[in-house]
């Protein structure tokens, strides 16, 4: 199941953020993709307000992974420099984790995937618009994409 939505700004695409933060629970997990600039992070904004989290999301790109806690934990996991790294920490750890794991740049680490996630694809139409697919991988997520 899928449905597509088009934003015309930031703000609408945190607000749906937030419609689908406040869907998730412990142990989902949230597939971003899309080119650079193409509004991953900003999606992610919105995730964690429906979700809590008070404290300001930024991109984790040099640390890789970013926690804020809000109702849940949230894992946030930018990928995007993983390849070539000498990582001291374990992924599954935060993917088999008791919060929400957003992760940017999924393909890096295909082979430790879940069968079932919330497939969220980001499409940069201009500087402000963006059309935003979500795809449910699995009967959990196509609730929650059934209720956006």
């Amino acid at each position: 199941m899928k449905k597509c939505y088009n934003t015309a700004n930031a703000a609408e695409t945190i607000s749906l953020g937030k419609r689908i933060g406040a869907l998730l629970k412990p142990k989902d997990v949230v597939l971003l993709t899309g080119d650079l600039s193409a509004g991953k992070t900003t999606i992610t904004k919105g995730i964690g307000e429906g979700l809590g989290v008070t404290k300001t999301i930024n991109s984790p790109t040099f640390t890789i992974v970013k926690e804020y806690q809000g109702e849940y934990r949230l894992y946030h996991l930018d990928l995007y420099r993983l390849e070539g790294l000498n990582n001291d920490f374990d992924l599954e750890e935060y993917i088999e984790s008791d919060g929400v794991c957003v992760i940017e740049w999924p393909h890096q680490i295909e082979e430790i995937l879940p069968e079932e996630y919330l497939e969220v694809t980001i499409k940069r139409i201009s500087e402000l618009e963006r059309e935003i697919e979500i795809i449910a991988k699995g009967s959990r997520y196509e609730k929650v994409v059934q209720q956006l």
